[in-house]
């Protein structure tokens, strides 16, 4: 199996989503976006989006086709989260499943080619985006910042990728 194929995030941002710009995902002629949601846009326990990432996704909208597809089955959370940005989403989509991606890739009417997969974690987010040709986007998780930032899960992905032979590269990264 070409696990370096299906690990590695076609972008490292190196930061969170707050990072992707207009800019670069104009660079990479993005025309959707496919938002996972826990811990991309919303620290863990909260319920709430922050004013940045409000104004964050106010600022894409215009650009791109943009969908929350959540493996949370929290209807009032994620359909809260939606809500208050005024997104599409589906829940409990079982990542690194193919078929809720699949869904939201219709319901923009894009072709994959042309749509990514946004989110923080490497065995759920990129491998799924991965499996269907979508461009992948690894961020690093949005954090509370009263909360302890120890993230065992994606940290144990990241080292178990390595030993798979994946590569992790942000655009700022020289030590290739």
């Amino acid at each position: 199996m070409q696990w370096d194929r299906l690990l590695r995030p076609s972008l490292v941002l190196g930061g969170t989503i707050l990072d992707l710009t207009p800019a670069l995902i104009a660079h990479h002629d993005l025309k959707g976006l496919i938002l996972d949601v826990d811990e991309t846009l919303v620290p863990l326990r909260e319920q709430m989006v922050s004013e940045p990432v409000v104004a964050w996704v106010e600022s894409i909208r215009p650009q791109v086709a943009l969908w929350l597809v959540s493996n949370n089955l929290s209807q009032s959370r994620i359909g809260g989260i939606a809500q208050s940005l005024n997104l599409p989403y589906i829940l409990g989509a079982r990542k690194p499943s193919r078929r809720k991606l699949r869904e939201a890739i219709a319901a923009m009417d894009l072709p994959p080619t042309t749509v990514a997969m946004v989110g923080d974690r490497l065995f759920t987010d990129a491998l799924a985006g991965n499996r269907l040709g979508l461009f992948t986007i690894l961020v690093e998780p949005m954090v509370d910042p009263g909360a302890a930032q120890f993230y065992p899960i994606r940290n144990f992905e990241v080292w178990l990728s390595r030993k798979l032979g994946v590569t992790l590269h942000h655009p700022g990264d020289n030590s290739r």
